[in-house]
């Protein structure tokens, strides 16, 4: 018997008993969909933890803080000068590994004003051009601040989502789209500003899923007082890095140093200090490489005293990705038990089915079958079960996947991938393998001790039948 021949009696076989041929196949059926699911699900959710790591600039940044003086260097103290312009320069000039440097200064507790109107909270950074791509920002409106700009420390600034909403109205809230303040005049620290630019909206999918969400349902009438609710609301809630990025607000560096910073420090001195020095890497293969040319760098640029530090984002990524690897192993045990159940079906049903069939098989053999070709039909029938049950089971993670966006329209969406559906096949067939030779390996069993003489007696039967019938001819 051909390949194609066992598998078409194969299928007859199941159509002739449809009902247990379902139930053999349904565990098989659930365990590749909550497998296919499952994956899906952990996918979404990786997807999902991602997005933050490379919202703040991926593993390729890395930032450079200032730090306390160690013990041993306390009596060089009076000679540490922290982060300056100097060090930018010497890294772009002494650290071929590093790709490009953006300074950031800081200015704390300054008023964002326009109109009447204050931000809750803004993220005000004098820094470069190149934050633009290191911080993985995008200009949605406008431009980015330039070389010009900064050399001649002009009143501009670029603008995030967020201090938009709070200065000049919520579009989505106010019916009014878009809302482009580009050429508007903002306070901040008393100063003038001209907007010049607006970053795009920096939100997690789950966020962008639940402000969409939040359109289609009526809006709650607020009792009370006029109040914030928090940083939880829409707009001001998700990660941490979303809601930062969307509060930025950036001018030149010369601008935040001759306005903010030139008589804020010590006995209203001028202080020229950095408060980050941000810088992206070639690769993260060259990590270590590149973080000791920038400590060579900087040991030689602030005289051997050890005052900064390096802040790379190896530690969120491993978290992600140990969250990750405990999530799959959970689902994939549950999943691999539910296809276990499966196989044990498969194999109550072969038995049975071979106990059915005894009177054929032994025909079979009268007839000149061997025992490999027998047990291969069967093989191939059990193998038929298995795969289409896992075709099925691959359909029905659809169906789950669906149902599960459905209950939880603002989580992350899951991703059936290709690898999981051939896993999850895969190890469906495996399991129909290894239960037919199990069953066949329980059958064979009683004639090894003589204990199953009316299987010997029946063939037996059949062979004297097909005697006894050429006989008559």
């Amino acid at each position: 018997m051909n390949l194609l021949n066992a598998i078409t009696v194969g299928f007859k076989e199941i159509w002739a008993h449809k009902f247990r041929s379902i139930l053999t196949m349904l565990g098989i059926i659930l365990g590749v969909s909550s497998l296919v699911a499952m994956t899906a699900l952990v996918k979404g959710m990786e997807n999902g933890m991602r997005e933050a790591l490379i919202a703040i600039g991926g593993l390729e940044k890395v930032r450079i803080e200032m730090q306390d003086i160690p013990t041993e260097q306390q009596h060089l103290a009076d000679q540490a000068v922290g982060l300056t312009v100097h060090d930018l320069y010497a890294l772009k000039a002494s650290a071929p590994l590093i790709t490009q440097v953006a300074p950031e200064m800081r200015a704390r507790n300054i008023r964002v004003t326009k109109g009447g109107k204050t931000t809750e909270w803004a993220n005000i950074i004098g820094t470069w051009p190149s934050s633009l791509d290191i911080n993985q920002h995008v200009i949605d409106h406008g431009r980015m601040i330039n070389e010009v700009d900064d050399d001649y420390a002009r009143n501009v600034c670029v603008i995030g989502t967020n201090i938009r909403d709070q200065l000049f109205g919520d579009e989505e809230e106010s019916g009014r789209l878009p809302i482009i303040p580009i050429g508007d005049t903002i306070s901040i620290g008393g100063e003038p500003f001209t907007v010049v630019g607006m970053f795009e909206r920096y939100e997690s999918e789950t966020e962008r899923k639940r402000r969409e969400f939040e359109r289609t349902q009526p809006k709650a009438q607020q009792s009370g007082p006029a109040r914030s609710r928090g940083w939880g609301g829409r707009g001001r809630g998700g990660d941490f890095v979303f809601r930062m990025k969307n509060s930025t607000i950036y001018m030149p560096l010369n601008t935040m140093y001759l306005k903010f910073k030139s008589a804020v420090g010590t006995n209203s001195l001028p202080d020229p200090r950095l408060d980050v020095i941000n810088v992206r890497i070639a690769g993260i293969d060259q990590l270590e490489s590149s973080l000791q040319q920038a400590r060579n760098v900087l040991m030689h640029t602030h005289k051997g005293i050890e005052d900064f530090s390096f802040m790379t984002q190896e530690d969120w990524s491993k978290n992600i990705t140990t969250a990750i690897s405990n999530a799959r192993l959970s689902g994939g045990i549950i999943a691999i038990i539910s296809l276990l159940v499966g196989g044990i079906g498969i194999m109550n049903i072969m038995l049975a089915s071979i106990n059915e069939r005894i009177r054929e098989i032994g025909i079979c053999k009268a007839v000149g079958a061997t025992g490999p070709s027998i047990f291969i039909q069967v093989l191939i029938e059990s193998m038929v079960i298995a795969l289409l049950g896992a075709a099925l089971g691959v359909l029905a993670s659809y169906g789950f996947v669906r149902v599960l966006e459905l209950v939880s329209p603002t989580a992350n969406a899951p991703v059936i991938t290709p690898a999981a559906m051939m896993l999850a096949v895969a190890f469906s067939a495996l399991v129909g393998v290894i239960f037919i030779i199990t069953s066949a390996v329980y059958w064979a069993l009683p004639y090894f001790f003589h204990l199953h003489l009316d299987y010997a007696g029946v063939t037996m039967l059949a062979i004297l039948g097909i005697v006894a019938r050429f006989a008559g001819r």
